[in-house]
C-alpha cells in the first residue's frame, strides 16, 4: 500500500531513509564578515572621490616611467611583522598626476643575519620629475645599505649607536649627493629634482629588538604602545646647510661625539662627480629604539604624518585597529592607511612593524 500523505516511505528494514546530503555549495563554511574600514574621519567628507579618477599621461617610448597608483608589501621575520604601503593622494588621483612617493622594501642576507630595509621618499611638489627623483633616492640608499648589510647587522645587534649614526649619515649624504649629480646630468635644477628620504632597518634575528630609523626631510615616526600613540620623531637642529659627512675630508669625530669608524665600503673623496655635488640642506635625522612585545612602530611620509598630528580622530581610529592581538593582513592595512581626512590630499606612504 502506498504511504499516506506526509509519511516517508520506509526501506525494507522498516526504517525511514535519511534525507540526501545538501549540495556542496551549501555546506561550505563561510567566514564571518570582516568589519569594513571607515572611509573618512572628521566632521566633513573630503573634497575628492575616494577612488582613482584619472591615469597619468603615458609616453609610449618610456613606459618604464609609469608609476602604479598603489604599492603594497609585507613580511614576517624574527619578532616582527611588517606591512608597507604607498598610495597616490586624492588630489593626484583626481588630476591624473603620478604618485610622488616611492617605496622600497628589501631583504639583504639570509637567516638570522638578514637585514630588512624599508625606504620611502617624496619628490618635490609641482615638479615634473618628482616621482623619478623619489625612486632614484630609494634605489641609491638601497644599493648602499645592501652592500654594507653585514656590517650594519653586526652594529645593530651589538648596539653600536655611534657607529650606526655616523655611518648611516654618510650613506644618506652620498645617496642624495648622487641624486643632485643626476639632476645636473639631466640639465635639471637640483632644487627641483630632489626628494626627502626616510628609512627603517630591522634585524631578522628574533633576539634583536633594536629598530633603527634614519633619513632627511619631513614625515613622521610614531610608536603605538598600550593603545596610545607616541610621537618619537627625532628632533633636529634648526640650522640649515651645515657641513655634512661624506663630502670633502670627513672629521674623525662629529660634534655629538660619534666616532667615524664605520667605513661601509664607501670610496673616499675625491668625489666621482666634478664639481662635487652640494650636500643636502635638510638636517640628518636618526633614532634607535628598543621595541617591547606588543609595540607597533609606524614610519610614514608627510601625507600620513600630517593628518595623524592634525586630526585626533584618525589617531584614535588607527590605534583601535592596530592594537588588536594579530597584525592586520595586507588588504586590511591598505584600507586602514587610506582612511581620509578633509584637507589632507597628498600621497601616503607608511611602514608599520608589529612586535610579537
Amino acid at each position: 500500500m502506498p504511504p499516506g500523505p506526509g509519511i516517508e516511505p520506509s526501506d525494507p528494514a522498516g526504517q525511514t531513509p535519511e534525507p540526501p546530503d545538501p549540495p556542496v555549495a551549501d555546506r561550505i563554511e563561510r567566514p564571518a564578515p570582516t568589519p569594513r574600514a571607515r572611509g573618512h574621519v572628521g566632521t566633513r567628507p573630503p573634497t575628492y572621490d575616494a577612488e582613482p579618477t584619472a591615469l597619468p599621461a603615458a609616453d609610449p617610448d618610456d613606459l618604464d616611467d609609469l608609476v602604479a597608483d598603489t604599492v603594497l608589501d609585507g613580511a614576517r621575520y624574527g619578532a616582527c611583522t611588517l606591512r608597507a604601503v604607498s598610495v597616490r593622494g586624492d588630489s593626484a588621483r583626481y588630476r591624473g598626476e603620478p604618485r610622488r612617493d616611492a617605496l622600497l622594501t628589501a631583504r639583504f642576507g639570509t637567516g638570522e643575519h638578514a637585514l630588512l630595509l624599508v625606504a620611502m621618499a617624496t619628490g618635490a611638489r609641482a615638479t615634473p620629475g618628482a616621482h623619478r627623483a623619489a625612486a632614484e633616492a630609494c634605489h641609491w640608499i638601497g644599493r648602499a645599505v645592501g652592500r654594507s648589510h653585514a656590517r650594519l647587522v653586526e652594529d645593530i645587534r651589538d648596539g653600536r649607536r655611534g657607529d650606526l649614526k655616523s655611518g648611516l649619515h654618510r650613506l644618506t649624504d652620498r645617496s642624495l649627493g648622487k641624486l643632485r649629480a643626476s639632476a645636473s646630468e639631466q640639465g635639471v635644477d637640483p632644487g627641483e629634482y630632489a626628494a626627502s628620504l626616510r628609512c627603517l632597518l630591522l634585524s631578522a634575528d628574533p633576539g634583536c629588538r633594536t629598530r633603527v630609523f634614519f633619513g632627511v626631510g619631513p614625515g613622521g615616526l610614531f610608536r603605538l604602545r598600550e593603545g596610545e600613540w607616541q610621537d618619537i620623531e627625532p628632533q633636529v637642529s634648526e640650522a640649515k646647510g651645515e657641513p655634512v659627512l661624506g663630502f670633502g675630508s670627513p672629521p674623525s669625530e662629529t660634534p655629538e661625539g660619534d666616532r667615524l669608524t664605520m667605513d661601509l665600503g664607501i670610496p673616499t673623496p675625491p668625489s666621482p662627480y666634478e664639481p662635487a655635488p652640494e650636500p643636502p640642506r635638510e638636517p640628518f635625522r636618526f633614532r634607535t629604539s628598543v621595541a617591547r612585545p606588543g609595540d607597533t612602530l609606524l614610519m610614514c611620509s608627510g601625507g600620513l604624518a600630517e593628518p595623524l598630528r592634525g586630526e585626533p580622530e584618525l589617531g584614535e581610529y588607527l590605534a583601535e585597529r592596530w592594537s588588536r592581538p594579530d597584525p592586520p593582513g595586507l588588504a586590511a592595512f591598505l584600507a586602514d592607511s587610506q582612511v581620509r581626512v578633509k584637507g589632507y590630499a597628498d600621497d601616503r606612504t607608511a611602514a608599520a612593524v608589529w612586535e610579537a
